[in-house]
């Protein structure tokens, strides 16, 4: 990460802290009564291909014992009603404003993958890793969305898994890489406002489902 990809990052999330503290607050007020605790979701992802971090969301799943792999639909039945209107927003990703000063994430940058991928797949996250990872990125703009319908359709642990491997994983890999290769500051102001944009467009394309 070069200096100035980082003075970004500290004087952004900075910023948005004080802005967003309340709100942040208030969910947290909110998701207590709404489904207790914990309030938070810890799941360890990696920072480089040998060194992991704890990545914190707002929980919008119910508690198991065991938990693995990515989220698919063998595991929609466990997201809370609250969960789900997080999710929508992506409101459960505002406490990674704690990763982004700590220096685990970048605003911009690949998703932060799971260790048992980044093992299974050393060459393409050997690559992918090479920039730090961030909460929004162009494969997030280009590929999360139909990343999110592909794994809904999953019914088991073993299909999300292979849809996942097959398809999201040299998918999203190639995106990541091409945004690797061209990044500078506007790259990134140009993809934090595509994500805001992307955030409000599905509020309006869901309006009229929701209406009926």
């Amino acid at each position: 990460m070069t200096w100035r990809k980082r003075i970004f990052d500290l004087f952004f999330a900075s910023l948005l802290v004080l802005i967003l503290g309340p709100v942040i607050l208030y969910l947290c007020f909110v998701i207590w009564r709404k489904q207790g605790g914990p309030l938070f979701y810890v799941a360890e992802r990696m920072k480089t291909p040998t060194q992991g971090f704890g990545l914190l969301k707002f929980r919008t799943m119910t508690v198991v014992d065991a938990d693995a792999g990515v989220s698919g639909g063998d595991k929609t039945s466990r997201i809370t009603p609250l969960g789900a209107k997080l999710r929508a927003r992506r409101l459960d990703e505002f406490p990674q404003l704690w990763n982004i000063l700590r220096g685990d994430l970048s605003f911009v940058g690949p998703r932060p993958p799971l260790r048992e991928y980044v093992e299974r797949f050393p060459k393409i996250y050997g690559d992918v890793l090479k920039s730090r990872p961030g909460v929004t990125g162009l494969a997030t703009v280009k590929f999360h969305k139909h990343e999110d319908r592909l794994l809904a359709r999953c019914a088991s642990p073993a299909e999300t898994d292979d849809v996942y491997t097959r398809v999201c994983v040299p998918r999203k890999a190639k995106l990541d890489l091409i945004y690797q290769k061209n990044q500078n500051t506007c790259y990134d102001f140009d993809l934090v406002f595509q994500t805001i944009g992307n955030l409000f467009r599905g509020k309006r394309q869901k309006g009229p489902k929701n209406s009926g």
